[in-house]
């Protein structure tokens, strides 16, 4: 991962990883996670969503890469795969992208040990870019994953892979991946892993219970928001270089409203960047959320009508309130006028599955935290 040269127009990055410049912090987890990767050690990293996970994976990578040119570093988020087959295709793809990005002797060299990834090249009609996939029969999936790993162990690279939403293979037909990756796993020398999640719970029972195959086998780090008072710092430093401000006292306030959540607040920065680089009033904050709110209606607008009226009560009760303790109390079913505590119990367990409310210690929230002011605003 080469750093960018490019100087960008909005310096507030909500989406991908722009090199160190538009990262803020994390100085501490980087370096342990570096630290405990280049000794040999593989990591778990769990949080929620949205709090800076997938863009610390990619600094780490840029460290690493920086420091040692010949490194690879792969990178899948394996969320939307289904099965072990799509798993496997996904990291045959990384791996391939990855040669192709290498000289073109290499490329021609390495697609002749790993043929039996049956990578194919196609040729994006509009734009005439090289799209790269890989084929690979389901029934080979396993000896394809053995295959992927032990090609990477043999090359003469340090070889670091992120596997972000690891949990995902818990709810994969095949009930042997935890096992068939860790029997795999352990015997790789050169080849070290980022195993990343966000549903916590599962996560820690992968890697924390007895009975499962990753059992203590990595690092375990989990991450925090970012602290206010760095924040601030950054963001002030950036707006500043491109003749900005924000006043101390309204970053705290939009801090405070998302919990210092990485995403929501880089999301509102950016926004506010595109209105007005001066922040002095709270009216330019409250003029961002209403315009963040307005491109996303239609999507939570459609979403809500594939909930059932008891789950979109519940769902709706919640953003009300912003942090329930009990939601399925008499008291607060009462309340909201919900359906009997057992419905509303069936009911809280479906938006947890479906994450659309999150546990935040002691207390349940909406996960989306845009949606939860879409719902305020719109059920109050």
């Amino acid at each position: 991962m080469a750093e960018t040269k490019k100087k960008l127009e909005n310096p507030f990055v909500h989406e991908g990883y722009e090199g160190p410049d538009y990262f803020c912090d994390r100085t501490e987890e980087t370096e342990k996670a570096i630290s405990y990767l280049e000794n040999g050690v593989n990591i778990t990293l769990v949080s929620p969503r949205k709090i800076g996970k997938t863009g610390l994976i990619k600094h780490i990578f840029h460290h690493i890469s920086a420091k040692n040119k010949e490194t690879i570093c792969l990178y899948i988020d394996i969320f939307s795969t289904k099965n072990q087959h799509e798993f496997v295709q996904l990291l045959g793809q990384a791996v391939v992208q990855e040669v192709v990005n290498s000289s073109k002797s290499a490329f021609q060299r390495a697609l002749e040990r790993i043929s039996w990834l049956k990578p194919t090249i196609s040729v994006d009609p509009l734009t005439g870019t090289p799209n790269f996939s890989v084929s690979i029969e389901p029934s080979h999936s396993e000896i394809s994953i053995q295959n992927i790993f032990k090609y990477l162990n043999d090359s003469k690279h340090e070889v670091f892979i992120a596997i972000d939403e690891f949990q995902t293979i818990v709810d994969y037909p095949e009930k042997g991946t935890e096992a068939l990756l860790r029997s795999y796993i352990q015997f790789l020398s050169n080849v070290h892993f980022i195993f990343s999640g966000s549903k916590q719970h599962l996560m820690y029972e992968m890697f924390g219970s007895p009975k499962r195959p990753f059992y203590q086998s990595t690092a375990m780090m989990s991450l925090a928001p970012l602290h206010e008072e760095i924040y601030y710092t950054f963001a002030e430093d950036l707006l500043r270089a491109r003749n900005g401000h924000i006043e101390q006292s309204l970053f705290h306030d939009l801090y405070q409203r998302f919990d210092g959540w990485t995403w929501y607040m880089q999301s509102v920065l950016n926004r506010l960047f595109l209105l007005s680089r001066n922040v002095t009033d709270g009216s330019q904050i409250t003029e961002a959320l209403l315009s963040i709110l307005a491109d996303r209606g239609a999507q939570y607008e459609s979403f809500i009508t594939l909930l059932s009226d008891n789950q979109l009560k519940l769902l709706k009760a919640i953003a009300s309130e912003g942090r329930v303790e009990q939601p399925t109390s008499n008291e607060f079913i009462k309340k909201h006028d919900l359906p009997a505590a057992s419905s509303a119990k069936s009911a809280l367990t479906f938006l947890l599955d479906h994450e659309l409310v999150y546990r935040d210690g002691t207390a349940y929230i909406v996960y989306d935290r845009f949606m939860q002011l879409w719902l305020k605003r719109l059920f109050g």
